[in-house]
């Protein structure tokens, strides 16, 4: 299990911008001075310390706090490599999921909100539990997108990402 004394007898963390620069080699492909990252398909950084790789985000909370995160480490910005400390905290799965951006197959320009067909009506819905909980018909999806806003502002503070 990675320490944080490991971590630290590695790596140098600018808590500011949130890179790593490697301190001490422990390869022949890391050279002192090196940012220390590489990119997933996800966008993420990640780090291999003695053969474990590790999200900079998760060595970033270790570098800080001491601890390895209990859970997940949320964005707030939600960008997944915006690693400065300012911009990570702990958080549920479900809490990182409130914080997602909207999906680019939306259609509705707002997150939670879609045109449903059969009333010929914008409906704003959101997830709790796993299953999608109705708010309602909307004449426009700003409507819609207010009545969305307003249940999460309520109930999930802030981990809830607001609509553009």
């Amino acid at each position: 299990m990675l320490t944080q004394e490991r971590l630290k007898e590695l790596l140098q963390y600018d808590e500011n911008t949130g890179v790593f620069i490697w301190i001490k080699t422990t390869s022949n492909r890391v050279k002192v001075g090196d940012v220390a990252a590489t990119t997933n398909s996800h966008g993420y950084f990640y780090i291999r310390i003695d053969g474990t790789k590790y999200g900079a985000h998760r060595l970033a909370w270790l570098y800080m706090t001491g601890a390895m995160p209990k859970d997940v480490i949320d964005h707030i910005d939600g960008n997944p490599k915006n690693n400065a400390i300012s911009n990570l905290r702990e958080a549920t799965q479900q809490q990182n999921l409130h914080n997602l951006r909207k999906s680019v197959k939306n259609t509705s320009g707002y997150k939670g909100v879609h045109f449903h067909k059969g009333t010929n009506k914008w409906r704003a819905v959101v997830t709790v539990d796993n299953k999608p909980k109705h708010l309602g018909l909307y004449l426009t999806p700003e409507e819609a997108n207010t009545a969305y806003t307003s249940w999460c502002v309520q109930n999930r503070g802030e981990f809830f990402r607001v609509n553009p």
